[in-house]
């Protein structure tokens, strides 16, 4: 089990890269996350939902991801609530300080998903979420130490030095931790390392003096990470190339399935960038691309309050295209209903009337992967493919001019003069055919193959870990399950 000092220390990416490593080996490996809190998630083929993250890392691993790789999903609603998921399904909304009369509930399905994956598995890669030193969230604790222990299963630190203090870090967990969990560790990756690693010895020799604990490497910074799909909002680009087309993406405050950019971002004649909604929408912008949401009305509300209604009709006054995807596609629409109260109170509010569709917020939840054509001018029966992750059904006179054709049926919607477009299909533009048909429809040219830019990239990061941490002394820990605790 990979955990952190910290989020962000990259413990979703070591994971991945430990898959691909263990896998070239020839070992059937699973990821295994049991609690993760994102609104980037993606629909497995077992018709649920898990974070994003795990498909990447069920991915570098060669094995279709199921739900039961990420057992618990959290996703944001608010500043103080989430949509709890369990083994793929959503169970309630709840507030934060909710959730842990909820966690002891919670642990029964994480170990049947655990013992699930391990079952079909030689070695399952555990990470993380947060860090075990947040010792006031360690009352039913499903996601670190608690799950750890519950297990037997042996934990690696992961710090990141980029950051600074990194000594610190380590030592600074090790001195909260209860005895049973300081036990639990069997070492230390120091992860991010920028320079020469060997003036790194002492630091190397202080944390093994102070902790007890040996360090099984010290990982290099990995250049190449911006290739594959992040897992935290803050990894998108606010800044962009001087030349291309000009793509703007606005930060929403609820922005979710953000990876839907992420070919666009690699494309070398495209020019992306994510405004904060206190930004202007630059006005020499090509097409926005309104993202996913996880509270389509607060966002479209926060839309409203920035002044972004104003520039988005300019902008498709002046010619401009718009393209918004599933929460985008809804704020698209004339109007958005909450008869149920899903997203709050009960009621209705207003979209940008850029499309004339009205979207209904009501159950259940589709999560699929789906393919299908597109419809599009200039990409018209275009191959396409992705998933689908929405709550709410959209009806209007546009929806005749679909997006895309799809197994299940017509998706989405477009304006009349063709500027304007939605649909739920989330991933589109990592099909190939279909991107460079988009792209080419505005004069931009494409030559990006991005599934196989992801795959080389994720076996260039097994052989960046693989010279940088001893495998073999990694996998012999990983077979040293403990006693479980009474």
């Amino acid at each position: 089990m990979v955990q952190g000092t910290g989020s962000d220390v990259g413990k979703s990416l070591i994971v991945a890269g430990l898959c691909r490593a263990f896998r070239q080996r020839g070992l059937r490996v699973s990821p295994f996350k049991p609690q993760n809190m994102s609104n980037n998630a993606a629909a497995t083929p077992d018709g649920g939902e898990i974070g994003r993250a795990q498909m990447l890392q069920a991915r570098a691993a060669g094995r279709p991801a199921t739900v039961h790789m990420n057992p618990v999903l959290l996703k944001p609603q608010s500043e103080t609530g989430a949509q709890v998921v369990v083994q793929g399904r959503v169970v309630k909304s709840v507030a934060a300080r909710d959730y842990a009369a909820l966690k002891p509930m919670l642990m029964p399905p994480v170990l049947e998903s655990f013992n699930r994956v391990a079952r079909e598995s030689d070695l399952v890669i555990v990470e993380g979420a947060g860090s075990p030193a947040e010792v006031n969230l360690r009352t039913g604790d499903i996601a670190n130490m608690g799950f750890a222990l519950a297990t037997g299963v042996p934990v690696i630190l992961c710090a990141d030095i980029s950051r600074g203090g990194v000594i610190a870090n380590i030592v600074g967990t090790s001195a909260v931790l209860r005895p049973d969990e300081r036990d639990a560790v069997g070492g230390v990756l120091v992860n991010k390392f920028r320079g020469d690693v060997g003036l790194f010895e002492g630091g190397v020799k202080a944390i093994e003096m102070r902790t007890k604990w040996p360090v099984l490497g010290v990982v290099p910074w990995f250049a190449d990470a911006g290739a594959l799909p992040a897992e935290d909002s803050l990894g998108l680009p606010t800044e962009a190339r001087a030349e291309g087309l000009k793509i703007v993406m606005p930060r929403l405050p609820h922005i979710a399935n953000f990876d839907d950019c992420d070919p666009l971002r690699l494309e070398p004649g495209v020019s992306l960038r994510v405004v904060p909604l206190d930004e202007p929408l630059p006005a020499d912008t090509d097409l926005v691309l309104l993202p996913g949401s996880k509270a389509t009305v607060a966002d479209m509300r926060a839309l409203d309050a920035a002044g972004w209604r104003a520039d988005l009709i300019a902008h498709v006054r002046r010619g401009g295209r718009v393209l918004g995807l599933c929460g985008g596609y809804q704020m698209l629409g004339r109007l958005i209903r909450d008869p149920e109260g899903f997203e709050g109170p009960p009621g209705e509010t207003a979209g940008l009337g850029l499309l004339d569709v009205v979207t209904t917020l009501k159950a259940p939840k589709t999560t699929r992967e789906t393919h299908g054509v597109s419809r599009l001018p200039g990409a018209d029966g275009v191959p396409v493919r992705g998933y689908r992750i929405h709550m709410g059904v959209t009806e209007g006179p546009d929806t005749a001019r679909a997006l895309a054709d799809l197994a299940e049926g017509p998706d989405g919607a477009v304006s009349a003069d063709g500027r304007v477009m939605g649909g739920y299909l989330h991933g589109l533009f990592a099909e190939d055919a279909f991107r460079r048909a988009f792209l080419a429809s505005f004069g931009a040219a494409s030559d990006l193959a991005y599934e196989a830019r992801v795959d080389a990239t994720l076996d260039t990061l097994a052989a960046h870990l693989a010279a940088a941490i001893d495998l073999d002394r990694l996998h012999a820990l990983a077979q040293t399950r403990r006693k479980i605790r009474a």
